[in-house]
């Protein structure tokens, strides 16, 4: 028995034993052959509800709470019917909290499976977290390389995980979706990227940058600056003086609209003809907040509300989840709804298909082996592209802004997911 196995087995009974109000010291000793009291699987969530990312996280309780009417009555797994209990935690958009709330997880909630999503500063400690104590993990809504290579994997070599999964588009996919969606419009095909020093701008910088040349594009990188950075000035003339005409980055989203008013009072929003945004610029809410400025930013997104794809773990399709959450909040529909919903889809089909999904081993080993439609299409994780991951689509989409202010989008490259309708043409970005 190796020591995460053990670990687990001496955990287990002091639950079960504690939740049956007798007295876990005598029993804490003893494997539990298998769960009794219900067979309730307790599954954490973890997202960014507050903090520079909380625009990610605002949907999830919506879709958590869609999700528990879907499976109020519990799911079968191994001839058993099992209640999934689940409890959410928000990392503040912190990466030290995320892994702390990971910990409270495992260790104080006895949670038996845990969930996360949106960006490498969320489910790479969480990931890691899960890895150090021995249960499975499963991710989205961050690229595949920045979970992989950023927790220390090596291209080439086997993987060093045997407990954190996770599903997403990968560099892979930008370079296809921007190689269709920048031929759409004529340009000098000179890059700037505008990348962070992070995992996100680490694994972009590594991999994005040579596709783009081959496939023919001249990328000029202003080099790597610090998250919550006030001043791009330096950036802006080198830009500028590169002559770029499309403008790429991966930005926190607080930190694009910083840098976008900048570009445009200095004189580079006016040269730019292409601005995709990635990380940044998903949200109707930051682009209204950019007025004007925002009307015809290009970027990539991984959900929309005209996918042909339905959500198994809240019974809607997606459509209906835009629907359902604009009618609930009041708010617009944002791409992170669906993605949301696709974690959860691939979580509930990986307990179902697990012979015991109670076992810790037995439910990663469903993940290793997981095949499943989601709200952002099917997702294989025997096909790679590397172990412990699997790949999404990622369409090409453009910001418009209404006569009353408001912000809708319209899918207009679609090259790197096939499935999905376009919804619009692909226009120049031209500030007025």
């Amino acid at each position: 028995m190796n020591d995460n196995n053990h670990h687990h087995h001496q955990k287990l009974p002091r639950r079960h034993v504690l939740r049956a109000g007798a007295a876990a010291a005598g029993l804490a000793a003893f494997p539990m052959l298998g769960r009794t009291q219900g067979n309730t699987l307790r599954i954490g969530v973890v997202s960014p509800r507050s903090g520079p990312l909380a625009l990610f996280g605002e949907g999830d309780g919506w879709v958590l709470d869609q999700v528990r009417k879907q499976v109020a009555g519990g799911v079968e797994a191994g001839g058993k019917r099992w209640n999934l209990e689940f409890i959410a935690k928000d990392t503040t958009s912190n990466p030290v909290r995320a892994a702390a709330v990971a910990r409270e997880l495992v260790n104080a909630d006895k949670v038996d499976f845990v969930l996360s999503t949106s960006t490498p500063e969320t489910v790479n400690p969480v990931a890691d977290a899960c890895e150090a104590a021995g249960v499975p993990a499963l991710s989205t809504t961050s690229p595949w390389e920045a979970f992989y290579f950023g927790r220390g994997a090596k291209p080439g070599e086997p993987s060093p995980f045997k407990w954190s999964y996770h599903f997403c588009f990968g560099v892979g996919n930008f370079a296809k979706l921007y190689t269709d969606q920048w031929s759409k419009v004529a340009t000098n095909k000179k890059v700037g990227m505008l990348l962070p020093a992070d995992a996100d701008g680490n694994a972009i910088r590594r991999a994005l940058i040579p596709a783009l040349q081959q496939n023919g594009f001249t990328v000029f990188d202003a080099g790597p600056y610090q998250n919550g950075q006030a001043d791009f000035s330096a950036q802006i003339a080198a830009f500028r003086k590169e002559g770029i005409e499309i403008f790429n980055t991966f930005p926190f989203p607080p930190d694009f609209a910083v840098f976008w008013r900048q570009a445009a009072q200095r004189g580079l929003a006016q040269q730019v003809k292409i601005v995709q945004t990635a990380k940044a610029g998903l949200f109707a809410a930051e682009l209204e907040a950019l007025g004007q400025l925002g009307h015809g930013v290009h970027s990539g997104a991984y959900w929309h509300r005209s996918f042909p794809f339905s959500s198994p773990a809240t019974g809607m399709s997606c459509a209906q989840l835009a629907d359902g959450y604009e009618k609930s909040s009041g708010k617009a529909w944002t791409v992170q709804i669906g993605a949301t919903a696709s974690l959860f889809d691939a979580a509930v089909a990986a307990v179902r298909a697990s012979a015991n999904p109670g076992d810790r081993a037995a439910l990663a080993a469903s993940l290793a082996r997981l095949k499943a439609p989601t709200a952002v299409g099917d997702i294989d994780f025997t096909t790679g592209p590397v172990p412990n991951c699997a790949t999404t689509g990622l369409v090409g989409v453009q910001w418009l802004r209404g006569a009353n202010g408001k912000f809708s989008v319209n899918i207009v490259s679609n090259a790197d997911h096939p499935q999905v309708p376009l919804t619009g043409p692909m226009t120049a970005y031209k500030l007025a």
